[in-house]
């Protein structure tokens, strides 16, 4: 096991950093980390429409795509970001989050927080959030990383994000602040976001009895020059999603879905998915294999036979996938 912290604020760098270590080196990881004020869409998600633009103009946020599923997430130096990179097993690739979240939970509770795993990728306090995960697979790796809101200010976790009505029945902003909490509030003690950081370094140490590390100058070189040519540019942050004939959106166990669909005479000429979904396979494989295709349900179906859905998207069944089509 190697141990990091992350020397810098830099989201694109950060972001960058995850994605090479897992997929250029070897050894289990585990990484701390935090970034300044920013808004960390997930791969799946359509940019535009998670984020506050006004708000994130305004008070200068930075928008940053990570490679993983699931939702938009607000950070700021309240907020402390972990990461799980391991070796995994064929049969270990699952969207499991209880498993790799157990030494977050265990830290957590040593410092008498009662922490505890929640939903489908959530810890919480009490039943209010402190955190929320998300996962990617990649050849025999996996990365699991989350949020730890030790002493984030609420009011622009709200402000910067655009919240889904259908995951509230209340006004959003009021709802988003009623179901978060700071781990800060929950300690017997005072302590500051940087001795809390010192805690859970000096925790898995204990752990694991490997030293903290820094990242080499090779290392820092190479993620550099990632995060310059991809993290840190508006194609990959924002894209620019063409225009769709066919827009549906679906709620499911496993999250929102939503499909940008292009289809003439019949033909499905391009299609596309959003959403805050997770999964163990690249949904854009499913997009190819369905672009040129008729858009009719015995085709899709027939296409589908083989095809188990839920790799694409986490808890999906085929029947709602096919109702998302609408054929």
């Amino acid at each position: 096991m190697r141990i990091l912290w992350l020397d810098t604020q830099d989201p694109f760098f950060n972001l960058a950093a995850e994605e090479y270590l897992l997929k250029e080196t070897e050894e289990d990881i585990f990484m701390l980390w935090q970034n300044a004020d920013s808004v960390i869409i997930g791969r799946y998600q359509n940019t535009m429409a998670e984020v506050n633009m006004e708000f994130i103009e305004s008070h200068h946020v930075t928008v940053a795509r990570r490679i993983t599923g699931g939702g938009a997430v607000f950070h700021d130096l309240g907020n402390l970001n972990f990461t799980f990179i391991q070796q995994v097993q064929p049969h270990e690739k699952e969207v499991d989050f209880q498993r790799y979240l157990t030494p977050i939970v265990d830290a957590l509770r040593s410092l008498n927080v009662p922490a505890e795993f929640s939903g489908r990728n959530d810890l919480t306090i009490e039943g209010r959030k402190i955190s929320g995960n998300a996962m990617v697979f990649y050849q025999d790796r996996v990365l699991e990383h989350g949020t730890l809101l030790f002493s984030t200010i609420p009011d622009h976790l709200a402000a910067a994000l655009k919240v889904d009505p259908a995951k509230f029945s209340d006004k959003a902003v009021k709802s988003v602040r009623s179901r978060v909490t700071n781990i800060s509030e929950h300690l017997s003690a005072p302590m500051t976001v940087t001795a809390f950081k010192d805690y859970l370094l000096r925790y898995m140490t204990e752990q694991w009895q490997v030293p903290v590390s820094s990242l080499t100058t090779e290392e820092t070189s190479r993620i550099r020059q990632m995060a310059d040519a991809k993290n840190a540019t508006w194609k990959w942050n924002f894209g620019k999603s063409p225009q769709y004939a066919y827009q549906q959106k679906l709620r499911t166990k496993g999250g929102s879905l939503e499909v940008l669909m292009n289809v003439q005479n019949g033909i499905i000429q391009d299609i596309r998915f959003y959403g805050d979904f997770f999964s163990s396979r690249d949904p854009e494989e499913l997009s190819r294999i369905l672009t040129g295709q008729s858009h009719n349900r015995k085709t899709i179906m027939d296409i589908l036979q083989d095809l188990d859905i839920s790799t694409f998207f986490n808890n999906v069944t085929k029947e709602e996938f096919i109702s998302l089509l609408s054929i």
